[in-house]
């Protein structure tokens, strides 16, 4: 590594859930874009935080490879993530693309169709249920409705199955805060527990999905090949768990960021619900504005100079999506939430080869909630105070309390 670390720790999470990012990341675009962190931690990363330079890695797979996890810190023990070449997030080429082929029939438009119709129902029912109650937890209560309806209609689950894995994958990304885990002890130990919980789900569904197939993930999977061989039970798991942790942690804690963005812009809420019709904008907007998964990680495969930096092969480099999508040479006004922004080319997704492939899903359950936020007229404030996730991976907020005007 060639240039030297300034102050900035971005392995800081109480950083994040203060409120702080922001500030912290335009004076990095601004002064040391391409910033190496040495975190209080032990870990030692390069942190890409301008929009071209994240879509530049992200597009460069050929330099970047996916193997170490997505996650700084994510594997326990071990240095290349335990799932590196057997989940999708973690695969490189050729197998990554075969991965995709399998999981790709699950995330489809005509999937997508059958979400969004599940979720509309259940989103009907807890917006009912909020205004009948005069309030309620819109995280809690409301949010996850949308991963639930996606997990039912992807997975086969029922709603309380659907629900039970929510609170799992929930422990997982929420490893670091109090309000998930008992926080003490080794933190990469408890990571591996709570991973080892989600694979225990899934071995009984898996096991139900042997002697019943079906039409969801789950059935493809089991039934997928990749170079003519069938999957392992474990690149099963693995890749059930990209999905799960994928959607239900990026659509529910966008929903919350996205409706808090609202009440916190209340020009923009009226604008919403005085021209229904800029639904699609707001949905674009929540994205960028809540950029939930805040950064990838990549490992360098070899040697490449950038912005006067040069990376070295076997090195961690992080695509900081939340700083690209605030930048103000890509984003005029990047830190005001805009409800009619166009265009708006956020990086919330990913780009190239690892772009989201539940993308469709995430978009269809998102639409729904801001549509039928507009088309209800339904006008929410604060009525409590707000929590956010302790991370710096997933940006989220785990209680929002709200009731009706």
């Amino acid at each position: 590594m060639t240039r030297g670390a300034g102050t900035v720790d971005l392995t800081d999470v109480d950083v994040f859930v203060a409120g702080g990012h922001p500030a912290v990341f335009a004076h990095l675009r601004a002064h040391d874009p391409i910033h190496l962190n040495q975190g209080a931690d032990g870990s030692r990363f390069w942190a890409l935080t301008r929009y071209e330079d994240v879509l530049w890695a992200y597009s460069s797979h050929e330099l970047f490879g996916s193997t170490r996890g997505a996650i700084v810190g994510g594997s326990f023990r071990s240095e290349e993530d335990t799932s590196a070449g057997k989940m999708l997030v973690s695969t490189d080429l050729p197998r990554h693309r075969m991965l995709k082929q399998i999981i790709h029939p699950a995330m489809s438009t005509s999937v997508a169709k059958r979400v969004a119709a599940r979720v509309s129902v259940l989103l009907d029912d807890a917006l009912a249920r909020l205004r009948r109650n005069g309030g309620g937890d819109f995280a809690t209560e409301v949010a996850t409705e949308l991963p639930a309806g996606a997990l039912m209609e992807i997975m086969g689950l029922s709603h309380e199955e659907a629900h039970h894995l929510i609170g799992l994958t929930r422990r997982m990304v929420g490893y670091r805060d109090e309000v998930f885990v008992e926080t003490g002890g080794d933190e990469r130990l408890r990571l591996a527990w709570l991973q080892a919980e989600i694979f225990e789900f899934f071995t009984d569904v898996v096991a139900a999905r042997r002697r019943d197939p079906g039409e969801d993930l789950i059935t493809m999977l089991l039934h997928g090949t990749v170079n003519g061989r069938k999957l392992t039970e474990e690149e099963v798991f693995y890749n059930c768990m990209n999905v799960a942790v994928g959607g239900n942690e990026t659509s529910s804690y966008t929903g919350c960021t996205g409706l808090l963005a609202l009440l916190d812009h209340p020009d923009q809420y009226d604008l919403l619900l005085s021209r229904p019709a800029i639904g699609s904008t707001v949905v674009d907007e929540m994205l960028r504005w809540s950029s939930t998964n805040a950064y990838v990680q990549r490992v360098v495969l070899r040697d490449v100079e950038r912005g006067g930096v040069t990376f070295r092969a076997g090195e961690s480099v992080t695509l900081w999506n939340y700083s690209a999508n605030r930048d103000e040479r890509v984003f005029a006004d990047g830190d005001r939430f805009d409800a009619t922004r166009s265009p708006n080319r956020h990086l919330s997704y990913g780009a190239g080869l690892h772009r989201c492939v539940g993308a469709p899903v995430a978009q269809a359950e998102l639409s729904l909630l801001v549509e039928k936020i507009a088309a209800q007229g339904l006008r929410l404030k604060l009525a409590g105070d707000v929590r956010r996730l302790r991370s710096n991976f997933i940006l989220g907020v785990t209680s929002l309390p709200v009731e009706p005007v």
